[in-house]
């Protein structure tokens, strides 16, 4: 039998402090910076901050971001204008802070009409007539037609 030997637990690393500001400090910073009218993209942002702040790793930083912007438009912190999560375009809102998250508007229910009732029954359309010239007929039936009588 064998036993499985108990291994020391590894101490973790402290990860270090980030030297950049929180990135909810740093996006309002790069949507003033940039100063696009309709919106500035994801990438935009991302290009802005890796340019400005140091950052330790750029490939965790848009992850970081997606997860800021996402609660950033949730809180109301920023107002996303084009897309849905982290796609599109975001914007500060404008004066007084924060904006409210938009609410869907209510449906007024409708008063429903009473179905109409259709007879069970349905008639079949008459069938038409379909008029056969003889000749076609005859070839169909395979006789020959009558020869024509020589005139004297």
């Amino acid at each position: 039998m064998t036993e499985t030997a108990a291994k020391p637990a590894k101490a973790k690393k402290p990860q270090p402090k980030p030297i950049h500001p929180p990135y909810s400090v740093m996006i309002p910073a790069a949507l003033n910076a940039l100063k696009e009218r309709t919106g500035s993209s994801r990438q935009a942002i991302l290009r802005y901050i890796v340019a400005n702040y140091k950052i330790n790793d750029v490939k965790k930083s848009g992850v970081r971001l997606n997860m800021a912007l996402k609660k950033m438009v949730a809180s109301g912190a920023l107002s996303q204008v084009k897309g849905t999560g982290a796609s599109g375009s975001f914007k500060l809102p404008k004066e007084g802070g924060a904006a409210a998250p938009k609410k869907p508007a209510k449906k007024t229910p409708k008063a429903k009409k009473p179905a109409v009732k259709k007879s069970p029954v349905k008639k079949p359309a008459p069938k038409k007539a379909i008029k056969k010239s003889p000749k076609k007929a005859a070839k169909k039936v395979g006789k020959k037609p009558a020869p024509k009588k020589a005139k004297k």
